[in-house]
């Protein structure tokens, strides 16, 4: 899903210095190397913000955000300084998912040189991709006798941010060298970022002449639209400077990818200025799982452990069960600790029942039992400590494998739930884990039961443990019709070396079966939640970013040195 990043910070330090005014603060934003094989990368940085400690920043960043796979930013904020270098008036990281899964989708964190960082998330606006061709000829030399220009072109989006209109850059082509008739390479472009999906706004191109210091010097610019320059291919534009002609901008070519109703529409209308036009409106983007998020649909998670005798004797070291006294996490504990990692920022109150299946009390076998001595439990931890509490309640390891009653309590306890919300004028969802060491004995019944349960608000995510033959359970992909499908089998071994390969693994699907459910059942995404900055929980400060960014003189930044996480393993 595409997610746009945007961030203000409150009560800054002022570092200008004694006598020289207020800083003027602006951010970079860098993305964390969370894979192995995998590097950082500068997103940009925003505007700057002149003499203000508490800034609000236009500019917003794109990412392309997965549930289950981790995503860190790291956000350094400078003073800009003309003539010197920058100073740095803090920094902090986010997780992207822990943002998004916060109510109001932001998050608040203290910054350890003074003031306090807000990061924002929302769903991006609009969609597709804008492919333009352009060249120019006879600019306006700039260099003087002797020498030509090296001109390169921007593209900027207009942005409307605290009742003052700013041209955010989104994109700069590469300089051509002595040339007043240049021919740049293709620029592509995200619409979200470029005019957020709106074909008629405004976009701003302008042209400059590249000085190695970065003071480059504009020879002329254009206000135009995505659909305007829809009809200019072969025509051109006039760069303007101080209201004087400086050259000519051609529109070689425009394709739009991603938004095939938009263009067909396009070209069937005939652009006539005499003859009026009946404005295309195009049809609202289908609701996303970050639109539900976003509108305060909680996800409640439930936890189900397999407790028969085919795991071993947990007292025995190198059984599934056996919980080491020297704090090493067996394999269920690895796969809690893993995806509640990822799913428990969007449960509110963080409060989690955790079921057990397959053991014996008073010589009967139970397919479905609480763990621990409370109904829900408070947090991971909570979730560890139930689990282990379990093997000092006077349980016989049994079986057979059957985890059909706790579909079934999971799927009556979601459905409740979501009514329960409902009458409030609120929306809720619930991801059942189910934690086995082997097939189920019966897949015939339980395809039945996720027939049956595949109304409710719920998605099963089953993850094999240990090393028995799950080749049986590939039913649990044929168990209900494809509008229907909840379940999801992960067997752990596959993913065992890295706690961030088996999240991204089992949660995938459950973004579209949210979606699925909401939408099967006409229930549209509720408006966003807004929350002041005063309601929101303000994080402790962290230790300095390992990261170092070497600034260009041509305004390029790239990373020099740290900006990596990646803490994969267990």
């Amino acid at each position: 899903m595409k997610l746009e990043i945007s961030l203000h910070a409150s009560k800054l330090e002022n570092v200008a210095g004694a006598f020289k005014g207020t800083s003027d603060p602006y951010a970079v934003v860098t993305q964390i190397a969370t894979k192995p094989g995998t590097a950082p990368v500068v997103l940009g940085k925003t505007e700057v913000m002149k003499n203000s400690l508490s800034p609000n920043w236009v500019k917003v960043f794109e990412v392309d955000y997965e549930l289950g796979t981790p995503m860190k930013i790291a956000i350094q904020i400078y003073d800009e300084v003309r003539k010197g270098d920058n100073k740095s008036m803090g920094s902090s990281t986010f997780e992207i998912g822990n943002v998004l899964g916060a109510r109001g989708n932001c998050k608040a964190r203290k910054l350890k040189k003074g003031g306090t960082l807000f990061c924002h998330v929302a769903k991006a606006k609009g969609s597709g991709h804008l492919r333009l061709g352009l060249s120019a000829t006879k600019l306006k030399n700039t260099e003087g006798f002797m020498r030509k220009s090296d001109p390169f072109f921007e593209l900027n989006s207009r942005r409307d941010g605290a009742g003052n209109l700013t041209w955010d850059n989104v994109y700069r082509s590469e300089k051509v060298k002595d040339n007043l008739s240049p021919n740049w390479k293709d620029a592509t472009v995200s619409l979200s970022v470029l005019n957020q999906g709106e074909m008629e706004k405004p976009i701003l191109i302008q042209v400059f002449d590249h000085e190695s210091d970065g003071d480059h010097k504009l020879m002329g610019k254009v206000e135009t639209s995505v659909k305007e320059l829809t009809t200019l291919v072969g025509s051109t534009l006039d760069l303007k400077l101080k209201g004087s002609s400086t050259g000519t901008l051609n529109i070689q070519k425009v394709e739009l990818a991603g938004v095939e109703q938009l263009t067909k529409k396009m070209e069937e209308v005939s652009i006539n200025p005499v003859t009026p036009v009946a404005t295309f409106v195009p049809p609202p983007s289908a609701p996303t799982f970050a639109d539900y998020i976003g509108g305060g649909c909680e996800v409640n998670v439930g936890v189900a452990i397999d407790f028969t005798g085919s795991n071993g004797d947990p007292r025995k070291p190198g059984t599934l069960h056996y919980l080491s006294k020297d704090g090493t996490l067996n394999d269920y504990e690895k796969a809690i600790t893993s995806i509640l990692h990822v799913l428990a920022p969007y449960d509110s109150n963080q409060q989690f029942p955790v079921w057990g299946f397959g053991a014996k009390y008073g010589g009967v076998v139970r397919h479905c039992f609480q763990c621990g001595p409370e109904a829900e439990v408070h947090g991971t931890e909570g979730i560890i400590n139930a689990y282990h509490q379990t093997f000092k309640s006077g349980l016989i390891m049994s079986g057979p494998t059957v985890f059909d009653e706790v579909l079934q309590k999971a799927a009556a306890k979601a459905q409740a739930s979501q009514n329960e919300a409902a009458a409030q004028g609120k929306q809720a969802y619930t991801v059942l884990l189910i934690l086995t060491d082997g097939a189920v004995s019966d897949p015939g019944a339980t395809a039945r039961v996720l027939q049956q349960i595949g109304t409710a608000p719920l998605s099963v995510v089953i993850v094999g443990v240990g090393s028995a033959d799950f080749t049986t359970m590939q039913f649990l992909d044929d168990a209900s019709p494809s509008h229907l499908d909840i379940a999801q089998f992960v067997p752990f071994n596959q993913y065992r070396d890295s706690s961030v390969s088996l999240s991204a693994q089992t949660l995938n699907e459950i973004p579209d079966q949210l979606v699925n459910y909401f939408q099967r059942n006409s229930i549209q995404p509720l408006p966003p939640v807004v929350r002041a900055d005063e309601d929101i929980v303000v994080e402790e400060e962290e230790a300095e970013i390992d990261l170092s960014l070497d600034f260009g003189d041509d305004g390029e930044i790239v990373v020099a040195a740290g900006g990596t996480d990646q803490g994969g393993a267990w």
